[in-house]
C-alpha cells in the first residue's frame, strides 16, 4: 500500500513543520500543501542555506522530488512568482516538479486592504492577522464569488469576473469603511503573473489519486496548528481554513480511507502569535528567555510569539482531532539550560476541572491550568543523535508527554539544521522513512 501521512501541527502553528517535512520527504516521492496561504512560513537550513517556503511544499528543496499546491490553499500569485524567483536564486529548479491546483483560489491587493480595513475597525477586539488577504479570499470561496487559478489561466474569462469583483468590492469598501480601494493596474499586473505559472496548473486533484493508485508515496503538509483549525480551534482567534488531517482529503481531493497514517509536531513547549486565550502563558520574564533561546519571532511577519509551557490538555485535544499516530517533538535544546520545567496537565474553571476542551474563548481565558514540575538537564542537546544518548531529564520529560499522551515520540528535534534530528529505533515513523 501507498505510504500517504499527513504532518499537522498540534499547537498553535510555528511548530517547526518545515523542518521535519523536509526531513521526511526525501523518503516522500512528493509532499502536498493543503490549505492556507502565504501566512504561513516554513523555514529550512540546509548546509547553512536558509530557505522560508510560504506556499510551495518544503519537499521540493529535494532533488527531483514533487511538490504540489492544492485546491484548499488561498494563492497570492505575486508571492508565488516570488518565491519561484527565491528557489531559482538559491540554485532550486522547480521545472517539471512543481504542480498548482486550478481549482484553488486567488488573494487579489484588495483583499489585504480589506482585510487591514477589517482588522482596524475592530479596535482592540482585532484578531491579529498577518494582514495578507487570507481571510477574505477564504470569505470570497465560501461566499461563492471567488475567483480561481483556472479563471486565472484564462484572459477573457479572467478580465470578465475581475472587472465584477472589482466593482462590487470597491462598492462595499466605501460603504463599510468610507474609502475607496486601490485597483489600479491589477488586471495588468495579474495578467503578466498567470503567464508565470501557467505552466505549473493542472488538476492536482487526479495527480494525486493517480499518484497513491500507482504505488507512489505523498506527504501531506498542513498549515498552521491545530488549535488555528477554523472549526476546531479557539474560534474567532484562528485561521480561515481546516488545519487537521482532515482537511488534507478535502484540501487535495481524495479519499480518507487512502491515508495511512498522521504526525503530529509540537514544540517542547508552547506558542501562540496574535490575540487569544493562552493558559500557559509565562510571565514576561521567562517568556522573554524562550523567545531569545528559541529564535521566537515569526519566519513571514518577524512578529515576537507569546511563549508558555507545554499544555497537554491542548496536546491531548490535538492527537483526538487528528489521530495522531506518531508526535515529533521540537527545539529540545531551547530548555538545555532550564532548571525546572512546568507542564500543564489539567484545566480548573471556577474551581471545577474540565473534562473537555472548552469551544468558548472566554472560559479558556479563565481557566487555572494545573502544573507538574519536572526536573530539566542543564546540559547541550544540539549536537546529540541518537535518544539513548540524550540526558536522563530529558528523556524523562519526553517520556511523560508520551505517557500522558499515549502515543509514541517517533522524532525529536534539537536544532534548526536538517542534521540535528534524532528518530528512535522502533517506531511507526521510523518505519515510514
Amino acid at each position: 500500500m501507498a505510504k500517504a501521512i499527513a504532518i499537522v501541527g498540534a499547537q498553535w502553528g510555528d511548530e517547526g513543520k518545515g523542518k521535519v517535512v523536509d526531513y521526511l520527504a526525501g523518503s516522500f516521492d512528493c509532499s502536498a500543501r493543503y490549505g492556507g496561504g502565504h501566512n504561513a512560513g516554513h523555514t529550512v537550513i540546509i548546509n547553512g542555506q536558509r530557505f522560508v517556503l510560504q506556499l510551495i511544499p518544503c519537499g521540493i528543496l529535494r532533488p527531483g522530488k514533487k511538490a504540489i499546491i492544492g485546491a484548499g490553499v488561498v494563492v497570492d500569485p505575486a508571492a508565488l512568482v516570488s518565491e519561484l524567483d527565491s528557489l531559482k536564486n538559491g540554485g532550486v529548479d522547480v521545472s517539471g516538479r512543481l504542480f498548482v491546483s486550478n481549482r484553488a483560489h486567488l488573494i487579489f491587493p484588495f483583499h489585504r486592504e480589506l482585510e487591514k480595513s477589517s482588522e482596524a475597525a475592530r479596535g482592540p477586539h482585532r484578531i491579529g492577522t498577518t494582514s495578507r488577504g487570507i481571510g477574505p479570499a477564504y470569505e470570497d470561496k465560501m461566499a461563492r464569488r471567488g475567483l480561481r487559478v483556472c479563471d486565472l489561466v484564462d484572459a477573457e474569462r479572467f478580465e470578465r469576473k475581475l472587472q465584477r469583483d472589482i466593482e462590487e468590492k470597491d462598492a462595499f469598501s466605501r460603504a463599510a469603511y468610507g474609502s475607496p480601494l486601490d485597483t489600479k493596474g491589477i488586471l495588468e499586473k495579474y495578467q503578466e503573473l498567470a503567464e508565470r505559472i501557467r505552466g505549473y496548473v493542472t488538476d492536482t486533484s487526479a495527480l494525486v489519486n493517480r499518484a497513491l493508485k500507482q504505488g507512489e508515496s505523498i506527504l501531506f503538509e498542513g498549515a498552521q496548528g491545530t488549535m488555528l483549525d477554523i472549526d476546531h480551534g479557539t474560534y474567532p482567534y484562528v485561521t480561515s481554513s481546516s488545519a487537521i488531517s482532515g482537511g488534507a482529503c478535502t484540501g487535495l481531493g481524495f479519499s480518507p480511507t487512502l491515508m495511512t497514517g498522521v504526525i503530529g509536531v509540537t514544540k517542547a513547549y508552547t506558542t501562540r502569535v496574535g490575540g487569544g486565550p493562552f493558559p500557559t502563558e509565562m510571565p514576561d520574564l521567562d517568556a522573554q528567555a524562550v523567545r531569545d533561546r528559541g529564535n521566537e519571532y515569526g519566519a513571514v511577519t518577524g512578529r515576537p510569539r507569546r511563549c508558555g509551557w507545554l499544555d497537554l490538555v491542548m496536546l491531548q485535544y490535538a492527537v483526538q482531532l487528528n489521530g495522531v499516530d506518531s508526535l515529533v517533538v521540537t527545539k529540545l535544546d531551547v530548555f538545555d539550560t532550564q532548571k525546572e520545567i512546568q507542564v500543564c496537565v489539567g484545566y480548573r474553571y471556577k474551581g471545577s476541572k474540565l473534562t473537555e476542551m472548552p469551544a468558548e474563548v472566554e472560559i479558556l481565558a479563565e481557566v487555572t491550568p494545573e502544573y507538574k514540575t519536572v526536573a530539566g538537564w542543564q546540559k547541550r542537546t544540539d549536537h546529540i543523535r541518537e535518544a539513548q544518548e540524550l540526558p536522563e531529564a530529558a528523556r524523562d520529560y519526553l517520556k511523560f508527554i508520551s505517557d500522558s499522551l499515549g502515543v509514541e515520540i517517533g522524532m525529536i528535534s534539537t536544532g534548526p539544521e536538517r542534521d540535528a534530528t534524532i528518530v528512535p529505533r522502533g517506531t511507526k515513523l521510523a518505519a515510514w522513512l
